[in-house]
């Protein structure tokens, strides 16, 4: 059972590689797209993003969207 988990977290890493190697996503989009292929829980996902992105993998950035509601405004004391 143990090398069925380790299995789908290489290939979650994978499929998250390739579908933000295509073009930039948002993290509920790469959720989406991979749970069709593959069962994955959302909450899985998050952890693996930060990962990549602390590993330089790949790099995030907001930007508005007409799909999602705009994100928080910065708060600074």
């Amino acid at each position: 059972m143990n090398v069925n988990i380790q299995f789908k977290k290489g290939v979650l890493e994978l499929c998250v590689l390739v579908l933000i190697g295509r073009r930039d996503r948002y993290g509920y989009e790469l959720a989406q797209a991979v749970s069709r292929h593959i069962e994955v829980a959302e909450g899985a996902l998050y952890p693996l993003l930060r990962r990549l992105v602390s590993e330089g993998y790949c790099t995030t950035y907001l930007q508005e969207s007409a799909e999602a509601p705009p994100p928080p405004a910065n708060i600074i004391g």
